[in-house]
């Protein structure tokens, strides 16, 4: 395969065979600095290329640094607000052994208020509890563990909630472990 170099890069310059392009002493002054400039530009351009390639390759690096970082620190500020839960929860537990008689009230008081603590900082978050009891079955909101014969209920209606079920936002993250009723089976003829 022969190679051709055009001359002058011009578009209307035809093809000339690189054994006919002229030697560099059978250059003009003109072409000679043409080239001069030419070389000048493409080391300018390489140097560049060199350049964005480096700080590409440092912007992936730093990226990833960032995408592990973010993933192992993402539930920082959520532990944070969950650490006072946690203390009361150590409150409760010592109190807990030495409750006896009207203490006992008071302590499941206590607990009830750091159970609502607890829900308030979740729900702060974004997570909302699925209630499924008396809805309709719904598979992409509940996960139904069983079925009940019901004549009171209609077939496919939630008798009863099992596990309670929750979504993120829009997101499901656990759905509702629920029982659903089922129409009552005919009993059978002799």
């Amino acid at each position: 395969m022969k190679k051709t170099v055009t001359e002058n890069n011009s578009p209307e310059a035809a093809p000339v065979p690189a054994a006919e392009v002229p030697a560099v002493a059978e250059l003009t002054p003109e072409q000679l600095e043409d080239l001069k400039t030419r070389a000048s530009k493409a080391d300018e351009h390489w140097d560049r290329l060199l350049r964005t390639t480096a700080d590409f390759e440092n912007f992936k690096k730093r990226a990833a640094r960032e995408r592990i970082e973010a993933a192992q620190f993402a539930n920082f500020a959520l532990l944070q607000k969950l650490l006072p839960v946690l203390d009361h929860f150590d409150m409760a537990q010592a109190a807990a052994k030495t409750a006896a008689g009207d203490k006992l009230e008071s302590l499941q008081a206590g607990i009830a208020m750091i159970q609502q603590q607890l829900k308030n900082i979740l729900a702060g978050t974004g997570l909302e509890e699925i209630d499924a009891t008396g809805k309709t079955f719904d598979p992409t909101l509940h996960e139904a563990v069983s079925l009940s014969e019901s004549a009171d209920l209609a077939e496919g209606q939630v008798v009863q909630q099992i596990r309670k079920g929750y979504k993120l936002r829009e997101r499901l993250l656990r759905p509702a472990a629920v029982i659903v009723a089922k129409k009552p089976s005919a009993p059978a003829t002799n």
